[in-house]
């Protein structure tokens, strides 16, 4: 086991795959000479040159196009999109051709592709740089989603993403980069797509988290544990697709569950975990189904108020007080 930050985890990731296949390479803004718009590649061009770490100019849906084009030539490509909020400029990209070629082929064309992207508030990017947009993809079948959100979940599910055959499009919260963890030690080590992780143990209420609110979740626990509420904290870890069995059962043993995530309340995510819960679990449910996520306004810039529109730990607490009070 090494330890490395979630950053860490990402690089030497790609490094180990590049290594072992010839035809894997990156595309994206700055990724070459300057390592990328948060240093995420970092000495990767030193190490694999010109050809497989290339530089883009900010166009992001040539960035998409190539990678696109590339795998269904039979390489592997990782697509880099700095931040989460420009997405759009590619989505046709994404949804009309990423997400359906192999369908398209009748399976008879892999997209190993890897669209890497960042997401999440709490850094003062405001409204166009601080964006949790995975629902959007959710949405959209032919595409993975994955969101890690530890070093070891980086690792195991990038490397797992990039041999999956099919697109994934893989979110990392900014504000982890620098979150260290160990992680093994083992060129193959993977980790499922379509398998959460139980993060913690508990008997009262099932917790359902993703990305920096795994985080929150665990913290807020910790204050409930002093008020006689054990939470179970489940981290899908990808959310499409998503470990339905591991989230009812958990619900089944806790009878109460929150859902919380950064994206936007409104048709978030979330609600389509509520959705498949009152469906598929709801005479195992004593309250109602709380969620916890942004509000319905664009990301301040102002810290107090985007610490107000983002989900903090408190909100996690009370919104499991209230799955007992109602």
């Amino acid at each position: 086991m090494a330890q490395m930050t979630f950053m860490e985890a990402v690089r030497e990731t790609i490094r180990s795959e590049m290594k072992k296949d010839p035809n894997l390479f990156i595309i994206g803004e700055d990724v070459g000479k300057y390592g990328g718009e948060h240093g995420v590649s970092g000495d990767l061009w030193q190490q694999f040159g010109d050809d497989r770490v290339r530089d883009a100019p900010i166009a992001e849906a040539s960035i998409i196009g190539c990678g696109l084009g590339a795998a269904i030539t039979g390489c592997k490509a990782i697509s880099e999109i700095p931040f989460g909020d420009f997405i759009g400029m590619c989505m046709d990209q994404v949804y009309n051709q990423v997400a359906k070629i192999r369908y398209m082929s009748g399976g008879q064309v892999q997209v190993n592709l890897v669209i890497r992207t960042t997401m999440g508030g709490y850094v003062g990017g405001a409204e166009q740089h601080s964006q949790s947009l995975a629902s959007w993809f959710v949405h959209v079948p032919g595409i993975k989603v994955v969101i890690p959100s530890t070093p070891v979940d980086a690792a195991g599910l990038l490397r797992a993403s990039l041999n999956d055959g099919n697109p994934v499009i893989f979110f990392e919260h900014k504000n982890m980069y620098g979150l260290k963890g160990e992680v093994p030690d083992d060129p193959d080590f993977t980790i499922p797509l379509g398998k959460a992780r139980i993060v913690r143990e508990g008997s009262d209420c099932t917790v359902v988290a993703t990305s920096l609110q795994v985080h929150n979740a665990v913290e807020a626990a910790e204050q409930l544990d002093k008020e006689g509420i054990s939470c179970e904290i489940i981290d899908p870890r990808t959310i499409d697709p998503l470990d339905e069995e591991c989230i009812l059962a958990s619900v089944k043993k806790t009878r109460h569950v929150v859902i919380v995530h950064e994206e936007w309340l409104k048709g978030g995510y979330g609600a389509e975990i509520a959705s498949i819960i009152a469906d598929k679990g709801l005479f195992d449910l004593e309250g109602p189904v709380k969620r916890v996520a942004a509000e319905n306004t664009p990301i301040p810039f102002s810290p107090v108020l985007e610490n107000f529109v983002l989900p903090q730990v408190e909100d996690i607490v009370e919104a499991v007080r209230q799955t007992f009070a109602e």
